[in-house]
């Protein structure tokens, strides 16, 4: 069985972090599966999704700043055609996907876990991100 759903997104910053956790939580909770795995997928090819800590919002703050450093802006070829080279390397690094195990229908992340879009080609009056359940 599989169960899918949407997510519409608004980022509103050139590079940020979002905390989806409780919205993919709840389309968990929706679908009944009790045991299984979830799939987040952003579309788009300058955002990501990644799972990491949400308690200190300074560690966010720093996550984005060490890409900044790792890859930094306006020195990519791909510049020339709209100027987010640097967003696309982010965001392939990090990858548009995570898989999730569901245990006693919910997500089975740790004390800490959280589930992130991370926009790097900001601000998009929308993301996609798609919810996928598998389960019985």
């Amino acid at each position: 069985m599989a169960i899918q759903e949407t997510l519409t997104v608004r980022t509103s910053r050139r590079r940020e972090l979002l905390d989806l956790t409780d919205r993919v939580r709840d389309v968990v909770r929706k679908s009944g599966v009790a045991a299984g795995t979830c799939h987040v997928f952003v579309t788009g090819a300058t955002a990501a999704i990644i799972v990491n800590e949400n308690d200190d919002p300074q560690l966010l703050d720093d996550f984005m700043d060490a890409f900044d450093r790792l890859v930094p802006e306006g020195r990519w070829r791909h510049d020339r055609i709209d100027d987010n080279g640097a967003a696309h390397i982010k965001a392939a690094a990090l990858g548009p996907g995570e898989i999730l195990p569901i245990a006693a229908g919910d997500l089975a992340l740790g004390r800490w876990q959280n589930i992130f879009l991370c926009e790097f080609d900001g601000p998009r009056g929308s993301r996609d991100v798609i919810v996928t359940i598998h389960g019985g």
